[in-house]
């Protein structure tokens, strides 16, 4: 297991002890599974190239098989897939899509291109995610005023799963769709052992570097009704109708992933549960290792789901700690070892200042405090164990 050298083209894979070879512990970087330079190979020597033939085919079948869904479309990336469910949803401009808070930038941004009206809510503080009680509470405010959201987009953070039975039961009262956030739940599980996800009309997933499993970029897009992902797929193919002539009766993307990435996703989908289940170990050690620490607080898992702990996030009280979180990551960067923030709520974001929100003292708390850690399940114990160090002597310090 390695790491390909990302400055040099044909390098051979590399093992990831500490620093190499990217001269610092990174948050979360690709883990290969072996088999990728193998199946890439015979991608090529098979002359299938385009997002076309078998390797996106088998790919979608696997997403499936992972997934429980009945159809699924391979994306050049998860934001491309976001993009396509707002089509195939009827998002137009002025429509309402309401999402948590806390998430990525993502998880908005195509709906908001299509001039749709983005409507932030809090999430709760036992998993992180949406409020369903919030959500409920504006749902039915919203029917008294007659402007009902187009669409709710719950996220699924940091690979938790979001309380989607509950979302699903606020929303089905006012017949409003429900898109699922899963880019980072790939092998995370919700009530009923069922994949993350799966409830919602649409569920979209990465498979972008940093991903458990990733095919060096792509996503998904899935769904048990099969017309929504064939009019997607007809859209991610510049919506050309079946005529010898090019003939659009609207316009499309090229959204298709190529059968290159697909055969690295390929590769790497078959190791899932072997990676979850490492990620998930590499948080219990974090979690054992600091307990001793006044301060440190780690995202809780609820009782709804099993996690993928695609990353390690932890919340840092400065009274208890005696340093805040910012003076954590920059102590950790000095050190080489990569953290990053916690997501910044969207509503504290400049791209959507002023845009309507309910609530948000939760996800800005969550923002202040929270610190990812590195989470990658290629770490080794003495890569994780320098983190812990770095950890304890700042705090120490």
């Amino acid at each position: 297991m390695g790491y390909l050298h990302p400055a040099l083209p044909g390098a051979a894979v590399l093992p990831f002890p500490g620093r190499a070879p990217y001269g610092r512990l990174p948050l979360s970087p690709p883990h290969l599974a072996g088999g990728e330079i193998e199946a890439v190979r015979a991608t090529l020597e098979s002359g299938w190239l385009a997002p076309a033939g078998p390797a996106p085919a088998a790919f979608e079948a696997a997403i499936g098989a992972a997934t429980g869904f009945a159809a699924t479309l391979a994306t050049t990336s998860g934001t491309a897939a976001l993009h396509l469910a707002y089509r195939v949803l009827g998002v137009a401009p002025g429509d309402e899509v309401w999402a948590p808070t806390l998430t990525f930038v993502a998880t908005v941004a195509p709906a908001v291109q299509m001039g749709a009206v983005p409507r932030f809510l809090d999430v709760n503080p036992t998993g992180w995610t949406l409020d369903p009680d919030l959500l409920a509470a504006e749902l039915a405010l919203a029917a008294r005023r007659g402007r009902l959201p187009r669409v709710v987009v719950p996220v699924d953070l940091y690979g938790q799963c979001c309380d989607l039975d509950a979302i699903l039961g606020a929303c089905d009262r006012w017949g409003v769709p429900v898109l699922c956030d899963s880019a980072a739940a790939m092998g995370a599980a919700q009530r009923g052992g069922q994949h993350a996800g799966r409830g919602a009309r649409l569920a979209v997933y990465s498979f972008n570097g940093n991903k458990i499993v990733t095919a060096g970029g792509g996503g998904a897009l899935c769904s048990d009704d099969a017309a929504l992902i064939a009019r997607a797929r007809h859209l991610a193919g510049q919506a050309k109708e079946p005529a010898a002539h090019y003939q659009h009766e609207t316009t499309g993307y090229t959204y298709g992933l190529s059968s290159l990435l697909a055969a690295v996703g390929l590769a790497q989908l078959p190791l899932l549960e072997a990676r979850v289940a490492r990620r998930r170990a590499i948080f219990a050690h974090y979690a054992q290792a600091l307990a001793d620490l006044p301060g440190l607080d780690f995202i809780p898992e609820p009782a709804w789901g099993r996690a993928t702990r695609w990353l390690s996030v932890v919340l840092v009280d400065p009274a208890a700690f005696g340093a805040d979180r910012e003076a954590l990551r920059r102590a950790l960067d000095q050190q080489g070892i990569e953290s990053r923030p916690a997501w910044k709520p969207l509503h504290l974001q400049p791209a959507f200042r002023g845009a309507p929100r309910a609530g948000g003292a939760v996800a800005a708390r969550l923002f202040e405090r929270g610190l990812c850690l590195p989470s990658g399940s290629g770490m080794t114990q003495s890569d994780q164990d320098w983190v812990i160090d770095a950890v304890h002597r700042h705090a120490r310090g």
